[in-house]
């Protein structure tokens, strides 16, 4: 499972355990809060009605006084209230009074318990007592949500408990408040979980960006390519930027390993060659003078190990500074007919002294390529001495410009005697070279290498193939702008 995922999961489980347990808290306290507030209302009505009723209890009219009409009259009576959009348009109370044995003397509902014994009851057994007098009674013993609250109040004759008025009220009253109270809670406890799963899936995704895109620079530097640190912030940029610095001092410390290791391994071969010339140049005494002919070509033979040990170095330095970087800071538009114009001035004298000549074959119309214009210059010259060396005498190296499909392409072709289909694979190596024609020495192996190096750079690419005819034809294939 992906970091993404489980960080949504897990995120998500605990925002969604918490919504949970707030819509049952909230709705487990919806209903007892609902009736608490009943409750406290019955209290007030209880105790305001037990004063209105004492003066008929005392007088023995309770059952037909002022107090029982204005009562019964209750039952008439059209509140035409409207409560947050529910209608009330009768009174849903019950009013009965008892005396002080708790024996029903008055009672609202067509006076149905009057002469019952209710001294039983909570409300009246407490309240005779002088204690707070409440119950909840199911009127229906099979339905739970048949229950009745009854709030009773004292009825006073001085300090003297004498009756006990009971106000009684159905739960039922209450219920359209109470299941939409419940239904608001329950419908913003499922907004709140979309909300969470929203911002969750958010989080996942930009946690999930972020880690996936230091993942494929840390791929791609194990596998060696050239990558830009990720954009990516807070933290996560801080992290990237540390891979950053641990990446190019470990390449550093690599690449100077690498170098120089392979440096005095290609070092000991014209070294040897100079060593060996000098000492049979030492050798030479007037006893046994070396012949002239000889003596030249011991000294030719130091020139040109020589020349080939500073040319390597120079190569060397060059292909070091771009392997080393990961991207060109600095490009600029070029015109492919420019460029190709002083490659060709650039290679002159190495082509006359080779004696090829080099002829240009431009496409009309070449688009504009952005890039390094020394490092292209130092690429494609590369590829025309590479040419001029294998080339026969007088023969003529060839540079092709042109364009398709939104990418450039420049060719050097020579009728050289090709390059052998093992050393195919190779030649892009470094230090990797072929014998010249005429048993001419090596090169430093550093040019391709150097061409490759400068492709990838500009997101192009460098190839070398077969030339039909005979020869060869070397490619460099870099984007238009």
């Amino acid at each position: 499972m992906k970091i993404g995922l489980r960080i949504f999961l897990g995120y998500f489980l605990i925002v969604a355990l918490a919504a949970w347990l707030l819509a049952r808290v909230f709705v487990a306290e919806v209903k007892p809060g609902v009736r608490q507030a009943m409750e406290d209302t019955l209290v007030d009505t209880a105790n305001v009605l037990a004063e209105l009723a004492t003066d008929d209890l005392l007088a023995g009219r309770i059952a037909d006084g002022a107090f029982a009409r204005r009562v019964q009259a209750l039952r008439g009576r059209d509140p035409g209230a409207e409560i947050w959009g529910f209608d009330k348009r009768a009174a849903s109370y019950r009013i009965y009074v008892t005396d002080a044995a708790g024996r029903v003397v008055f009672d609202s509902d067509d006076g149905r318990a009057v002469g019952q014994d209710y001294s039983r009851w909570n409300d009246v057994w407490l309240t005779l007592r002088g204690r707070y007098g409440a119950r909840s009674t199911r009127s229906d013993p099979d339905d739970p949500d048949s229950t009745v609250m009854h709030v009773a109040a004292p009825i006073r004759a001085g300090d003297r408990i004498v009756g006990v008025l009971t106000v009684a009220k159905p739960n039922r009253a209450l219920a359209p408040f109470i299941a939409r109270s419940q239904a608001v809670v329950q419908r913003w406890g499922w907004v709140l979980m979309g909300t969470a799963l929203l911002i969750g899936l958010g989080m996942a995704w930009w946690l999930a960006r972020q880690l996936g895109a230091l993942q494929r620079y840390a791929h791609a530097v194990t596998a060696g390519e050239r990558v830009a640190p990720p954009r990516v912030a807070g933290e996560f940029g801080e992290l990237g930027r540390a891979l950053e610095t641990m990446r190019a001092r470990l390449e550093g410390k690599q690449y100077v390993e690498q170098y120089v290791h392979g440096l005095t391994h290609e070092m000991k071969g014209p070294l040897a060659a100079i060593r060996g010339s000098a000492e049979l140049l030492e050798q030479a005494d007037a006893a046994a003078p070396m012949p002239a002919a000889d003596r030249a070509r011991f000294a030719a033979s130091i020139r040109d190990q020589s020349e080939r040990l500073a040319q390597m170095i120079d190569k060397l330095l060059a292909l070091a500074a771009v392997e080393y970087r990961q991207r060109l800071e600095q490009t600029q538009l070029l015109d492919p007919a420019v460029l190709a114009d002083e490659v060709a001035a650039q290679c002159a004298l190495r082509l006359q002294r080779a004696g090829a000549t080099l002829q240009l074959r431009l496409a009309p119309g070449l688009p504009q390529l952005r890039g390094d214009a020394f490092l292209l210059r130092q690429a494609l010259g590369n590829l025309v001495d590479n040419a001029a060396d294998f080339s026969p005498p007088g023969g003529v190296v060839e540079l092709q410009a042109d364009a398709a499909g939104g990418r450039l392409r420049f060719e050097v072709r020579d009728r050289g005697p090709g390059v052998p289909d093992y050393a195919r694979a190779r030649v892009f190596e470094r230090f990797y070279s072929l014998p010249r024609p005429g048993g001419g020495s090596r090169s430093s192996g550093l040019g391709l290498c150097f061409v490759a190096e400068v492709a990838a750079l500009h997101g192009g690419t460098a190839a070398l193939r077969e030339r039909e005819g005979g020869g060869t034809c070397a490619s460099l294939e870099l984007p238009a702008a």
